[in-house]
């Protein structure tokens, strides 16, 4: 009798697995077909005279054979064919060459037969579930999910989402400051998604472009109904980021909305990314304006563009310099990204001061790194160089004080008569 309801028992514990798993009922019908028709082929080398019906609905199922009548002493494959004796056991009104349609009683097998079939369905639904994992997951790239840190590694941490599903999360797409126990919740916009050899692999990122764009659109209602635009974002994960906004209604202003009164809105973004420092400017398709507005809030006397080599040099008032450089050279990096151009930065000298030497006529004495430093800094002339103090050289440029030492040797004794 516990045989009997073996099979029946084990279609109700996959169909307990089919709603944990989210696996549509169609599909595990499909399944179970199949995985009762390999049985059958290993068992009978065919299972093309089998129909298989599965009731979701009871969740039991009906197993038939086909097979065709011939000749008492005539049958050479049991499985295929029925004696004309036996088939009038069932029908007394068969005849030679007729079909004969019965009920197979798959517990009848064995415990054998059993087990294989609940091996095959194990693998087939796991094979299913690694399938429903990567057809969920590749849908979402660059989509904002949640999840529970569940381990922490030294080169990654493992995280849960709420189907129990495992995501990874590298150390090199955490933000530098990111610290996490486990048990705390993680946001991230989902990177990348592998299946290689059949085994899901979920990559998360918080240092992605994407995931400051979602964050944007989860705290700005007017981005998340197209309101506002963001059509360019620049980051460095931790430190600082550039996000250039459009507006199409002239009623909206787009910078003052993703900020918030008195920061609202961005306030909670900056706390999620670690205190990162975020400039929110207007978007314009006028490269020089666009590049004004990213080097803010440095203001530019002059600037000069060659498009087609997208380069741009920008003349500054030796005040601004430092402010369009920023600290550590953040400002103008996150510009360069920003805006896709090559910004170099100069010094705007007045045309009544005394004529002053480009760096690149000293390359034979100084050597090139040192005046690539230099002008990273934005001094681009000799005097320029010699204006300022030989600490902020030091530090600015990071140079040795010896070096720093040399070059004012050398550009001081260029203007001694």
């Amino acid at each position: 009798m516990a045989k009997k309801e073996e099979p029946v028992s084990m279609v109700d514990t996959f169909a307990e697995f089919k709603e944990l798993k989210n696996i549509e009922i169609t599909t595990m019908i499909s399944v179970l077909e199949e995985s009762f028709r390999n049985v059958l082929a290993k068992m009978f080398g065919t299972d093309e005279n089998f129909d298989i019906i599965v009731n979701p609905t009871k969740g039991d199922f009906e197993i038939w054979r086909n097979r065709e009548i011939v000749e008492d002493g005539a049958v050479t494959d049991s499985n295929l064919q029925v004696s004309l004796s036996e088939a009038r056991k069932t029908d007394p009104d068969f005849e030679v060459g007729e079909e004969m349609t019965d009920e197979v009683h798959f517990e009848k097998f064995g415990r054998r037969a059993i087990l294989n079939l609940r091996q095959t369905l194990a693998s087939k639904i796991l094979d299913l579930q690694k399938d429903a994992i990567y057809n969920k997951y590749k849908d979402k790239i660059g989509e904002l999910v949640s999840a529970e840190v569940y381990q922490i590694w030294k080169k990654e941490m493992l995280l849960i989402d709420d189907d129990n599903n495992e995501l990874l999360l590298p150390k090199t797409e955490q933000i530098p400051s990111d610290f996490y126990r486990k048990g705390e919740t993680v946001r991230a916009v989902v990177l990348d998604v592998d299946n290689k050899n059949n085994n899901p692999k979920i990559i998360v990122s918080r240092t992605s472009n994407d995931f400051l764009r979602r964050l944007f659109e989860l705290e700005v209602p007017e981005i998340h109904d197209g309101l506002i635009l963001i059509r360019a974002i620049a980051r460095i994960p931790g430190e600082r980021a550039k996000i250039a906004v459009e507006s199409y209604d002239d009623r909206i202003d787009p910078v003052g909305a993703c900020v918030g009164v008195k920061g609202s809105r961005i306030h909670g973004i900056v706390r999620e990314l670690r205190n990162e420092n975020i400039d929110v400017i207007n978007y314009t398709s006028n490269p020089s304006l666009f590049i004004q507005r990213a080097l803010s809030p440095a203001k530019i006397s002059s600037i000069r563009l060659n498009e087609e080599e997208k380069k741009a040099e920008v003349f500054l008032k030796p005040e601004e310099v430092s402010l369009a450089i920023g600290k550590g050279g953040l400002n103008i990096k996150l510009a360069c990204m920003l805006t896709g151009y090559n910004i170099d930065v100069y010094r705007d000298i007045d045309e009544e001061e005394e004529e002053d030497i480009y760096l690149d006529e000293f390359r034979d004495e100084i050597d090139d790194w040192v005046i690539e430093a230099l002008k990273g800094i934005g001094c681009a002339t000799a005097k320029s160089v010699l204006a300022l103090p030989r600490e902020t050289l030091i530090e600015k440029a990071d140079l040795e004080e010896s070096t720093v030492d040399e070059v004012l040797s050398i550009l001081k004794a260029e203007f001694e008569e």
